[in-house]
C-alpha cells in the first residue's frame, strides 16, 4: 500500500500556471491530496501565503510535496545581482 501524499500546488492563477496544475491533477493517483493554492487571490487564512514564505517559494509556478519543495521549484527567482551581470542598473 503506497503513502498519502500531500501535493501543494502554488500557482499565480494564470495561463502560463495552468499547465503545471493539470499536469499534477493528470499524474496523481488515489492516495494524493492535491491543494491548490492561487497566490494571485491570497486566501482568507493568509496560510497559502504563509507556506509559500516557508517553503521559500520565489518563481511560480511551484510545487511542495509532503511539505517539502520540489527541486525543480527552487528557483531562486530573480535577484539585483543577476540583473546587474547584464548591465542593468
Amino acid at each position: 500500500m503506497e503513502n498519502k501524499r500531500i501535493i501543494e500546488v502554488f500557482t499565480a492563477g494564470c495561463i502560463i500556471c495552468e499547465p503545471t496544475v493539470e499536469m499534477v491533477r493528470r499524474m496523481a493517483c488515489s492516495f494524493c491530496e492535491i491543494i491548490i493554492y492561487d497566490l494571485s487571490k491570497s486566501c482568507d487564512t493568509k496560510e497559502c501565503i504563509q507556506k509559500a514564505q516557508q517553503y521559500g517559494i520565489k518563481s511560480l509556478p511551484a510545487i511542495a510535496v509532503n511539505g517539502i519543495l520540489l527541486n525543480c521549484c527552487q528557483n531562486k527567482g530573480v535577484s539585483e545581482g543577476e540583473l546587474r551581470k547584464v548591465g542593468i542598473g
